[in-house]
């Protein structure tokens, strides 16, 4: 570590090399000397190398943690439902290189991203990087991404579906209890099962009321392709429960909506006319995010805020839907959409054409604040998703920051501490597991070659190939 001048002394000397200055003289070597040697630094940044990857998983989602020529040491995290192959494969293209230049290490990396889980790799290592330069300059990440709007972040909690109203209702209550100041829900298809009447589709291999993974094609085939029809019973189902569920927990919190069914936009129109009543904070994800068209479609048959993005990797796709003016509010997922940097971008870009930022999050605490950075940076952030408040072991997996997490205005403190501003519990860590061991050694991913570039033929990398 540099060894750091006394507050005094600093100021005596940048005063000085200030008044040479403003009176047309010249820094000398020891004033010029006197500003690197205030940096708190934690390590000598332009030497700084990456030196390895490891993982650990800890309730099925994996945390990578890069380590470096100097002992210090970044965590990123791949995104949830993603593979930790996704990360380790990159470990042999970025070992050698300065972690600092988080940008530079993005643009060799992204090509092996993609869209949903895909880009979980990706944007494991860009967020390791960023904690990593934030440590050895010392400062936090938000800082490095231009300075901060806010000092807390507000956060909603995802709240478990009951298709009983008045008990869906009692939970969301139980969160604005606890502080929350935003709410969502499920709003599935599901509602409508063992009801005679409210829904129609092809008979065979297809279940409406089967969203996720499972034996039936309709959890696989996308939203236009399924067949599946809600029946005016059906949106009478769907209207009356919404309104219990208002009546509940009032007019004057915002109430978002999520999962609704693997049914074509027509029926979706008609659903977001149904509840545009209930003045909902928005419609999530009613199809696919790819449906521009439909999404325009969508947007302009209700007045409803629609949300789409935590699938969408990069910021080009997101600019489609902004230029089609096809949603009000964005929706990235930082673990998919490029990590800290790119979604600051994408927020940026939104705020141009007049649309807000929603955060899609559901992993761990590594994820979580870097969320909370990019979110402290981006002026036109709305609310950012915690899955996880109602499990104990959550909060335990970190240090260095106010517990619980989640304060009682419902909001999370921006860290002031560089990175991050975190460091993980070992203990707790350890504790929590679900699979393999703690940061074990993975040589096997240390020389992985391809060539990689995606223009021509590079030149060998060694000089026997050259002279073949």
């Amino acid at each position: 570590m540099k060894s750091e001048l006394s507050r005094r002394q600093f100021f005596r000397r940048s005063t000085a090399a200030t008044a040479a200055v403003g009176l047309g003289g010249f820094l000398t070597t020891k004033d010029l000397e006197a500003i690197p040697n205030n940096v708190n630094t934690y390590s000598q940044p332009s030497d700084l190398k990456i030196t390895d990857m490891r993982t650990v998983t800890v309730h099925r989602r994996h945390i990578i943690r890069i380590d470096t020529n100097q002992g210090i040491s970044g965590y990123g995290e791949v995104r949830d439902g993603g593979s930790k192959t996704y990360a380790l494969m990159l470990k042999s293209r970025i070992i050698g290189m300065n972690p600092c230049n988080v940008d530079k290490i993005f643009r060799e990396i992204k090509q092996f991203g993609y869209h949903a889980r895909q880009a979980g790799g990706v944007c494991a290592v860009e967020m390791a990087c960023w904690d990593l330069a934030g440590k050895a300059w010392g400062v936090p990440c938000w800082q490095m991404l231009g300075g901060k709007f806010r000092d807390k972040i507000r956060v909603y909690s995802d709240t478990p579906f009951s298709s009983e109203p008045g008990e869906q209702g009692r939970r969301l209550k139980e969160r604005v209890d606890r502080g929350f100041t935003y709410l969502k829900m499920d709003l599935p298809i599901s509602l409508l099962k063992g009801i005679e009447g409210t829904v129609s589709w092809p008979k065979g291999e297809l279940n409406p009321f089967q969203q996720w993974r499972g034996n039936y094609v309709s959890s696989e085939l996308e939203h236009p392709f399924t067949g599946i029809r809600i029946t005016e019973k059906g949106l009478d189902v769907f209207e009356e429960y919404v309104a219990s569920v208002r009546d509940i927990v009032g007019w004057e919190i915002p109430l978002a909506t999520d999962h609704y069914g693997h049914f074509g936009i027509e029926d979706g129109i008609k659903l977001a006319q149904r509840v545009d009543k209930f003045n909902l904070a928005w419609l999530e994800d009613m199809v696919p995010w790819f449906y521009t068209d439909q999404y325009v479609r969508l947007k302009e048959s209700c007045t409803t805020p629609i949300l789409t993005g935590e699938d969408i990797y990069l910021k080009e796709e997101f600019l489609k839907l902004f230029e089609a003016k096809a949603i009000s509010i964005c929706h990235p997922d930082l673990a998919t959409s490029g990590g800290l940097l790119e979604t600051k971008k994408i927020g940026d870009l939104a705020m141009e054409h007049g649309i807000s930022m929603a955060m899609h999050m559901a992993g761990n605490p590594v994820t979580l604040f870097a969320n909370i950075h990019c979110a402290a940076a981006t002026k036109n952030f709305l609310v950012l998703e915690h899955h996880n408040v109602d499990d104990e072991w959550y909060d335990t997996l970190v240090e260095g920051v106010p517990k619980p997490l989640v304060q009682e205005d419902g909001h999370i403190p921006v860290p002031d501490g560089p990175g991050l501003g975190i460091e993980l519990n070992e203990e707790a860590i350890k504790e929590n597991i679900s699979e393999g061991g703690y940061f074990e050694p993975t040589p096997e991913w240390d020389d992985e070659s391809s060539h990689d570039r995606l223009w021509s033929i590079t030149k060998p990398n060694k000089p026997e190939q050259a002279k073949s």
